[in-house]
């Protein structure tokens, strides 16, 4: 007898025969083909297993599945799960730690040189067929020597450290806890508490989760105490940074410039005023997305649900309820 896997995020057919390219023996895959909770409580109700993105899994959700033994992350933050009432219902819920750290990492390094380059602001004013080469809404500056702070620093923040190793940058850290002296001096690392990092660094870079204590960490008075040639990348969760204090702080010029991929809301509205910034780099939640991850961390993904099928358990690091 086959077992299902569903897909709670919206996908085209030709990503999904890539998936089903994968899939272990026995198992058959369905993936969502509309937005919404109902929709999502339909498809999950006889699926033995399931996946998510970015959609939300709410407690209506996973109380409709009525045999589902693993809901499974792809990706690391968490926050877009009700993990109490997985819990609740005894479904094991997982994620990839550690799969997309190189990734996002990368893309937030790139929003950091189109921001501080205005190279997005350029792109659409030439795709529109303006030569703005001398008409920049703000002076470009360099990322080489510049001082980064990094709010988080779990795998991909210890991987943009490395990345900005190259630029010569100086690194300020920030996490609940610091690390030994000399795990920072091998990282070439320093740590400092928000309050200490907000007016010392030339861009700020958010890598941490979205919990009770992180909700809208950056808002009116964090950016107000930055520099106003600083910049801000948020690659996170939208809910880390008080929007439209972001907002405000750029129409005022209160900061340089803002790269941001993540959203309070998901997909961002068409109308949202971040959208419309010239000193605003917006990027559509796709810091993880790398073809080069696809194979491993599916891979990854469906052995952890084999796993959990034959009772064993599921990766180290993995399990998250």
């Amino acid at each position: 007898m086959s077992e299902t896997v569903v897909i709670l995020d919206m996908m085209n057919p030709a990503r999904a025969d890539r998936l089903r390219a994968l899939l272990p023996e026995g198992m058959v895959l369905i993936h969502a083909t509309e937005r919404g909770e109902a929709h999502r409580c339909a498809i999950i109700a006889e699926a033995d297993y399931a996946i998510t993105g970015q959609v939300e899994v709410t407690g209506t959700v996973l109380r409709a599945a009525r045999r589902l033994r693993l809901l499974h992350k792809w990706g690391v933050g968490v926050d877009n799960i009700d993990l109490a009432a997985a819990k609740a219902c005894g479904i094991v819920v997982a994620r990839t730690t550690g799969s997309n750290a190189i990734a996002v990492a990368e893309h937030a390094t790139g929003l950091m040189l189109a921001a501080l380059r205005n190279i997005g602001y350029g792109h659409a004013e030439l795709r529109e067929g303006r030569w703005a080469g001398s008409a920049m809404p703000q002076e470009a500056r360099l990322l080489s020597g510049k001082t980064v702070g990094i709010v988080g620093f779990g795998a991909i923040g210890r991987s943009v450290a490395r990345l900005l190793a190259g630029f010569g940058c100086t690194i300020l850290y920030n996490k609940p806890t610091p690390l030994p002296p000399a795990e920072e001096q091998a990282l070439g690392v320093a740590y400092a508490t928000l309050a200490e990092m907000l007016p010392r660094v030339d861009v700020l870079s958010l890598h941490c989760p979205l919990v009770a204590a992180t909700a809208k960490l950056i808002d009116a008075a964090a950016l107000a105490a930055m520099k106003p040639s600083a910049v801000l990348v948020n690659v996170s969760r939208g809910g880390v940074v008080d929007e439209m204090a972001l907002v405000e702080a750029l129409r005022h010029r209160i900061i340089h410039a803002a790269a941001v991929d993540v959203y309070e809301t998901e997909p961002v509205p068409a109308d949202h005023p971040l959208l419309k910034l010239p000193n605003a780099v917006v990027t559509p939640h796709l810091a993880a997305g790398a073809a080069d991850n696809f194979v491993p961390t599916v891979t990854r993904m469906f052995d952890n649900m084999r796993r959990c099928g034959r009772g064993e358990a599921i990766r180290d690091g993995d399990r998250v309820v």
